[in-house]
Parts: structure tokens; C-alpha cells; sequence
């Protein structure tokens, strides 16, 4: 595969999106994956990971894509509309949510990720080895984890192997003992949630690093609404930015979660889109590299939107 740099200045057909980073004389850096090569840091615009959810239990569009043909579909709609990076699970994650056997989750995304992978970088949402590992196999870069590499620690190996990046993503509990943000639940004990998911976030990345993944080729997600209540949530948004000191890009999801739910009025997940561009704009005002996100569209037009009031102000 060659060599593919998404830059803030990439079209979006490349899978950029198209707001413009803010000014840097600093040179961005590289998250390595696997033959892809992407940018972030000063000067880049935030990546847009679209959501492709090949399951029929999602918690927001579980079943809209859960036959392959659909899911292809999907993604093709979403890389068009500017998704630099597309994220596919054939294992919902929500609270409350069973587990579903590798080979399962093999047959729901394997055909998705062959598909998209020639289009696209392609990241396979799993807490399973087997699983990463075909994934990889049919063509995905990158490994996004919601375990953090607890579930299955030969994840790391996968990915290692294949050359993929890693996404390490911070939760208190599977999702089976889960429960939503805005549900009391006394497990939900920090003593500030801010440096607390940091600093096991980066107990994570030494671990995988004396794994032997490359610091380059690792990123890491807070986990907004894996163990968290509403306010806790709400505190990790406005406080991306301490997560720079991990070295590594942040990857932020709130699309469409209860907690956005809870502070707009919205209880719809499907239609909590305004409410997850506002939380987008903001992890991306606090420096985070990848957004998760179910509407690229409306995502990529917002983010142009503010990049450009932002550097307007700036004059």
C-alpha cells in the first residue's frame, strides 16, 4: 500500500477533513499505521473517524448497517464526505451490551473492511485478538481498542505484527457491567477523573511500548461515556488538552452519547448530531487529533466553519 499523509490541506476525497489547522511553525507529527502515515499536531485539523457499526444492537444505529452491503455503503458515504480514518465493530460497546464471539465479529466485518480498505484507511474496533488479526489481514491499519489492551493483551502483538497503530481506550468496566452516564453508579470513584484516566492511559501506552509497538504508531481515547457519569464526562471534554503530555494523539468519541444527551435535552441518540458537533468543536479547540464521529458531514462542514472564525479572530 503506498505511503498515504492526510494533511490539513488534503482534498477530501483523500480523507482529510477540510478546515485548515491553526498556524504553526512547528512541523506536525506522524501516527504511523501500517503504510498510512497521519498527521497531527500543530498545523493539522483534527481527523474525522467515521462510525461503521456492522451490528445490529448499536446503541444509536444498531441494525441500519448490520449486512455488509449496507455497512460498504455507508462507508463509502462517509469517506466521500471526508472521513480520514473508517472505524468498524461488529461488537456493540454500549452499556449493558453482551459479548460477541470472534468469529462473529470475523464474519460482520471482514467483508466491510476488504471493501473499504481500498478506498480508505480502515480501523477494526475489537477488544479480540482473532478478530484484529483478520482485520488486519483483509487490509485495516489500525486496532482501536475500548479494553485498552486489557481484554486480550495479545492485541498488541496483532497489531505489532501487522505494523498497525493502536488506539488505547480508557473504561472502568466491560460493557456487559456497564451502565449509562446518567444512570447512579457508586463504582464510578476518582479522585480527579481528569489525571486518573491519564495516568492509566499512560500506564497502557509503557505497556505497549515494551511490547514492542512503536510510541508512533500509538494513540489514546479517554473513554467519554465507558464509565463515567455526566459530569465526569463533561470534565474530560473541557480538558483534553492534559492528555498532551502522554506524547501520543487523542482520539475523542462523544458522538451521539447519553451524557450529550443529558446536558441538551435530546434523549434520541439519533438525533443528538448538534449536540456532538458542539462537544467536537470543543475537544478539537483542546487539541485532540481524532474525532469519532457518526456524521462526517455535518462534522467536517462545522470544523471548517470554526477553523475559519478561529483564524479570522487571530488576525
Amino acid at each position: 500500500m503506498n505511503d498515504v499523509r492526510v494533511t490539513p490541506g488534503a482534498s477530501a476525497a483523500a480523507g482529510a477533513s477540510s478546515a485548515p489547522g491553526p498556524p504553526s511553525t512547528s512541523p506536525p507529527r506522524i501516527l504511523r499505521a501500517r503504510g498510512h502515515s497521519l498527521a497531527w499536531g500543530p498545523g493539522t485539523a483534527p481527523l474525522l473517524m467515521a462510525i461503521v457499526n456492522a451490528t445490529p444492537d448499536s446503541f444509536s444505529d444498531g441494525g441500519l448497517h448490520a449486512d455488509a452491503a449496507s455497512a460498504i455503503d455507508f462507508g463509502e458515504r462517509c469517506i466521500a464526505d471526508g472521513a480520514a480514518i473508517v472505524d468498524i465493530g461488529g461488537e456493540s460497546t454500549r452499556p449493558g451490551a453482551q459479548r460477541v464471539d470472534a468469529a462473529e465479529q470475523i464474519a460482520r466485518t471482514r467483508p466491510v473492511v476488504e471493501a473499504l480498505a481500498r478506498r480508505a484507511p480502515v480501523s477494526i474496533d475489537t477488544t479480540r485478538a482473532a478478530v484484529a488479526q483478520a482485520a488486519l489481514a483483509a487490509g485495516a491499519c489500525m486496532v482501536n481498542d475500548v479494553s485498552g489492551a486489557t481484554d486480550d493483551p495479545a492485541i498488541i502483538d496483532a497489531a505489532c505484527s501487522a505494523g498497525a497503530a493502536l488506539v488505547l481506550m480508557h473504561r472502568l468496566h466491560a460493557p456487559a457491567e456497564d451502565r449509562v452516564s446518567t444512570e447512579v453508579d457508586p463504582r464510578r470513584r476518582y479522585g480527579d477523573v481528569v489525571r486518573d484516566v491519564r495516568d492509566w492511559l499512560g500506564l497502557r501506552v509503557d505497556a505497549a511500548v515494551r511490547a514492542g509497538l512503536p510510541r508512533e504508531s500509538i494513540a489514546v481515547d479517554p473513554g467519554l461515556g465507558f464509565g463515567k457519569d455526566v459530569a465526569q464526562n463533561m470534565e474530560l471534554l473541557v480538558r483534553v488538552g492534559e492528555f498532551a503530555s502522554l506524547g501520543v494523539p487523542v482520539l475523542v468519541g462523544a458522538s451521539r452519547k447519553s451524557f450529550l444527551g443529558a446536558v441538551a435535552g435530546e434523549p434520541d441518540a439519533a438525533r443528538r448530531d448538534p449536540a456532538s458537533i458542539v462537544a467536537a468543536l470543543e475537544a478539537a479547540s483542546n487539541g485532540a487529533a481524532i474525532l469519532r464521529v457518526h456524521d462526517v458531514h455535518g462534522h467536517r462542514v462545522a470544523l471548517a466553519a470554526w477553523a475559519a472564525v478561529r483564524d479570522a479572530k487571530a488576525r
